[in-house]
C-alpha cells in the first residue's frame, strides 16, 4: 500500500501527501455518504416531530421517540384520544390517560399529507443506510481485526470504527507517533506564538470527518458508566465546559487507538478511579476534609493501619 497519509515534515507536523488507494477512497465515500444519510434522517424526525407539534400533538413530552404505529394511525384518519393511547407498548401502558391528554390535538388532512411524506423519506433514508453499511462491511476487507479492535474501545461502535478505519486508513505505521496522528486528526491543542510569547489557540485544523466522528463517540464514552473517559470527562467538564472536555476525551481515544492499532491489542480500561489512584492520598484527605470543614464540621484525621 503506498505511503499516502502523512510524511513527517522539518517542523515535526503532519501533513498529507499521497493520494488513498482506491479501496480506501472508496471507503471514504461510502461511510461519508452513510454519515449525511443519517443526519439526514435525523433531521426529518425532527421535522417530524415539530409537524406533531403544530397540530397540538404532544406524544413527545410523554414518550422519549416518536411512536410510528400512533402516527399511521393518525394518518389513517383516527382522531381518538382514547383509541391512539391503547396502542401504548410495554411499560408506556402505566401513562395511558397522560397519553390521551397528549394525543388531543388538532391533527388534520394537512398534518396527515407532511407525515406520510415525512415518514417516507425516512424509510428511504433507512434503506439506503442499510444498503452503504452492507457495501461498507464488504469493502473493509482484511480490517475486520481492526474494526474489533476499535469496538473494545468504550463509546466505539460499529459503525463509529468503521469511519475511522476509512478516514485513517487502518494502518498507523504512516503516523510516526499518535501524537502526529493526533495533529493531522484536529484534536491536539494548538498555541499561537507572537513575539517570543506563546499561548493557546484552541485545537489544530485536521480532518473534519474523523474528527467529528471521535468528538461523537468521546460524547458516547462520557455516558458510558465507570470507565476511565467517563472519568475524565467529569473532571474536565466541570473545570472547562462540556465541549472541551469532549475534544479532550477524543484526544485520548485517538492517542488509544494509535497505540492499540499499532500493537494489535484489545483495549483494557484503566477504571473510573484511575485519577484517584495516581492522587497522593495524604493530600487528598486534606483536601476533603477542608470541605467538611467549610461546612462547619470538625475533622480530625489519624493514618490508618495497613
Amino acid at each position: 500500500m503506498l505511503k499516502w497519509l502523512a510524511d513527517v515534515a522539518s517542523h515535526g507536523m503532519v501533513r498529507p501527501s499521497m493520494v488513498p488507494p482506491p479501496e480506501i477512497r472508496q471507503l471514504r465515500d461510502l461511510t461519508r455518504y452513510r454519515k449525511s444519510q443519517v443526519d439526514t434522517r435525523s433531521k426529518e424526525i425532527q421535522r417530524l416531530e415539530k409537524v406533531l407539534q403544530d397540530a397540538d400533538i404532544k406524544i413527545t413530552s410523554v414518550a422519549s421517540a416518536v411512536w410510528r404505529e400512533i402516527i399511521e394511525a393518525l394518518i389513517a384518519g383516527e382522531r381518538d384520544p382514547a383509541v391512539l393511547a391503547q396502542m401504548a407498548k410495554s411499560r408506556m401502558r402505566s401513562k395511558i390517560s397522560q397519553l390521551e391528554e397528549a394525543l388531543a390535538g388538532t391533527f388534520d388532512d394537512h398534518h396527515a399529507f407532511l407525515c406520510r411524506q415525512i415518514i417516507a423519506h425516512i424509510d428511504f433514508c433507512d434503506q439506503t443506510i442499510a444498503e452503504l453499511t452492507q457495501e461498507i462491511i464488504e469493502g473493509l476487507g482484511d480490517f475486520g481485526p481492526a474494526v474489533a479492535i476499535l469496538c473494545s474501545i468504550p463509546g466505539v461502535s460499529d459503525t463509529t470504527a468503521q469511519a475511522i478505519i476509512a478516514e485513517t486508513g487502518g494502518d498507523m505505521s504512516r503516523f510516526p507517533t499518535s501524537g502526529h496522528l493526533c495533529a493531522w486528526a484536529g484534536v491536539a491543542p494548538a498555541s499561537y506564538e507572537s513575539a517570543g510569547k506563546r499561548r493557546p489557540a484552541g485545537t489544530r485544523h485536521g480532518a473534519p470527518w474523523l474528527r467529528r466522528t471521535l468528538i461523537e463517540a468521546a460524547r458516547a464514552a462520557a455516558r458510558s458508566r465507570g470507565t476511565y473517559y467517563s472519568a475524565q470527562y467529569a473532571r474536565i467538564a466541570k473545570r472547562r465546559g462540556p465541549n472541551r472536555a469532549a475534544v479532550a476525551v477524543a484526544h485520548s481515544m485517538l492517542d488509544t487507538i494509535w497505540h492499540l492499532l499499532t500493537n494489535g491489542t484489545l483495549y483494557v480500561d484503566p477504571g473510573a478511579d484511575y485519577f484517584d489512584r495516581r492522587r497522593d492520598p495524604a493530600i487528598q484527605a486534606k483536601k476533603l476534609a477542608s470541605r467538611i470543614e467549610a461546612l462547619g464540621f470538625e475533622v480530625t484525621m489519624t493514618q490508618a493501619l495497613t
